[in-house]
């Protein structure tokens, strides 16, 4: 059956399971059920109403008992066993035989993945099933990096041409830029770009031009630009963003769907601002455009339509790095071309996430063990520790897309989940960790950690009198990591080595601690997709197990309505000059704060609104300084 074609069930509770065969597989009774208003009926594969209580969740449940008496420094020597947990896919190499598992723990995982209609759910994401029901949403980032020839339909529409058509306009627009052909308003290059956003419109392209700066041949297509994010609301992050730019040289990217996301608007309005205090209002046409569908909103910003790059409401945002809100300003640093080998790398690993057996499929793989640790392992977190400094934006990156995709305690459809989902996601390149929270994970709680190598380095320096190279020594620590989690040091040891008794507890490491290493060829455009896909479809594989919707993300709502509630009544209170009282609404707790964050300021009461920059904060001739009320305005 075609990976792209199958209808399958996103709500499991509808179905039970049916009595098993001698085969010891489910008889399939299918079913029919509604998926979302407007959508095709599909078929349920009478999955359990929670996994919970399917037989392969308590057989794992009863297993765990037996993993509780091995110990990884004695399953580190089976030499069968380490050579089956391993997996590899087109020059990704996974080896876990550090998790806490054996061959039959992965057998059970395998077979729960079955009893989740795991293949099912995966083939409803690539046919363009609305699997985000409470949004009534297809879920398809995989087709922002599609090839042309590909046929991926929502709705009865193939969407990869209206793709392409996106990719096509960006291909030309950067080369336009890059090549001299667009100029600014005053007829120079334009060489540095500002792209602002937030969230994953900040986070996915961040983590992609952190990994691409030093990577030999993305870098030559940068030669003589710069890019830099601004995504925080606050001044200082606008300060630092501008510092040192020239507005005739800078183009500004502007990434919000609606065009009403509160934080990058007024960060928008801010260095548009910028901009006009320079060069005057007819030069945001030229050093200003748009990642948005709300072409109305988008021109009555200034910004010319033709400048606006669409992309759609079936790309979640943490997702949305391969759309027009990451390959826009990458394409603007690196190039087009550097940037569709990176669309092909994500690629490469999507069509391995849809096609290949669960037991060769390196993402479903990963994302199986991370469901062993959370929910029968009692593991709460994950460290993500990439061994290049080149990745160093990998971690903040995945604890979006996976915190805010299975940060959820009901299924998809609304059930309290008696088991734990998620985990909470941090990290930090080694050997910088090592000399941070390592103690923790050596010693302390257990975290599974991920450990990701590259073989050939993106900078290679080897000094004379050195036994190894600077990459070597890198390295040496990613290796020797792993197996101190796993194997740790016994009392035994220490006082073989004439530890004192006074000491011996203090530095005995117990081990047994679960962690991967995944290792790259190399760290380049290509592979940085490649990971970017398989962190993206583990974080799904584990949805898709635990029964949860990982396409929304309802719990970001709430503190933005409350926001909006304190912004009004700030707003009130600094017009007339007053402070909080309990008649507004707030708690005593809230009030009190409120009340000490006002009287903290230069003055209460709002000065005359006046467009002005901390220029002692941006190095630049063309910052105005405000007027001698400085001071006082820089406090407001």
């Amino acid at each position: 059956m075609s990976a792209f074609s199958a209808r399958v069930n996103i709500a499991p509770k509808l179905a039970r399971r049916a009595s098993k065969a001698n085969t010891g597989r489910s008889s399939k009774v299918p079913t029919r059920m509604t998926v979302a208003q407007g959508v095709p009926d599909v078929s349920c594969d009478d999955a359990p109403a929670l996994i919970s209580t399917t037989d392969a969740w308590k057989d794992l449940a009863a297993h765990k008992q037996e993993i509780d008496k091995t110990h990884l420094r004695d399953l580190i020597e089976d030499q069968k066993r380490c050579e089956a947990l391993t997996v590899e896919y087109n020059g990704v190499y996974c080896d876990y035989a550090r998790q806490r598992v054996t061959e039959e723990t992965m057998s059970k995982l395998y077979e729960l993945a079955d009893e989740a209609n795991l293949r099912g759910k995966i083939n409803a994401m690539f046919s363009g099933e609305h699997i985000n029901s409470t949004e009534d949403r297809a879920v398809l980032h995989v087709a922002t990096r599609a090839p042309r020839n590909k046929v991926i339909n929502v709705d009865g529409k193939n969407i990869v041409p209206d793709v392409w058509d996106v990719l096509d306009k960006i291909k030309d627009f950067t080369e336009k830029v890059r090549n001299g052909e667009w100029l600014g308003h005053t007829g120079k290059p334009l060489t540095s770009v500002v792209a602002i956003g937030i969230g994953g419109s900040f986070l996915g392209p961040l983590f992609v031009h952190t990994a691409l700066r030093t990577c030999g041949e993305a870098a030559d297509g940068a030669r003589g630009r710069q890019l830099r994010f601004l995504a925080n609301v606050d001044p200082v992050d606008v300060a630092r963003s501008l510092n040192g730019l020239d507005p005739e040289t800078t183009l500004v990217v502007v990434v919000s769907k609606t065009f009403t996301t509160a934080e990058t608007m007024l960060n928008a309005r801010t260095v548009r601002q910028w901009i006009i205090a320079s060069l005057g209002a007819e030069a945001v046409k030229k050093h200003m455009v748009a990642v948005s569908t709300n072409l109305k909103l988008v021109q009555e910003f200034g910004i010319d339509p033709d400048n606006a790059f669409a992309f759609w409401d079936w790309v979640g945002g943490r997702y949305s790095v391969c759309s027009a809100v990451g390959m826009l300003p990458l394409s603007l640093q690196y190039g087009f071309d550097t940037m569709e080998k990176f669309l092909e790398g994500a690629w490469n690993m999507d069509e391995h996430f849809a096609t290949a057996p669960f037991e060769e499929n390196v993402p479903v793989t990963l994302g199986l063990l991370s469901v062993w640790n959370v929910s029968f392992l009692d593991c709460p977190a994950r460290a993500i520790l990439p061994y290049t400094q080149a990745l160093a934006k990998l971690a903040p990156h995945i604890q979006q897309v996976a915190m805010e995709s299975n940060g959820k305690g009901v299924s998809i459809d609304g059930q309290p989940l008696p088991y734990d989902t998620g985990e909470i996601d941090f990290g930090e390149p080694g050997t910088n960790g090592q000399h941070s929270f390592y103690q923790l994970i050596h010693q302390g709680r257990t975290i599974p950690c991920d450990f990701i190598g590259i073989i050939k380095s993106q900078q290679s320096v080897y000094l004379k009198g050195e036994i190894v190279s600077n990459h070597d020594e890198l390295m040496c620590n990613f290796f020797a990591q792993a197996d101190a989690l796993a194997v740790g040091k016994t009392a035994v040891q220490l006082r073989s080595e004439n530890c004192p008794d006074s000491l011996i507890p203090h530095k005995t490491f117990t081990g047994n601690r679960p962690s991967l290493s995944i290792m790259l060829p190399a760290l380049n455009a290509y592979t940085t997709g490649q990971i970017l896909a398989i962190y993206e479809h583990r974080v799904a594989t584990q949805g898709f197990i635990w029964g949860l919707n990982s396409f929304d993300q309802w719990g970001v709502e709430l503190g933005k309505v409350l926001a909006s509630k304190v912004r009004t009544t700030m707003n009130e209170k600094r017009t007339k000059g007053d402070k909080m009282s309990d008649k507004d609404g707030f708690n005593p707790s809230t009030t009190a704060m409120l009340n000490r964050y006002l009287e903290g300021k230069a003055q209460l009461k709002y000065a005359e609104p006046e467009d002005v920059f901390p220029c002692d904060l941006i190095d630049s001739d063309e910052c105005r300084p405000p007027t001698d009320r400085k001071s006082t305005r820089l406090n407001s």
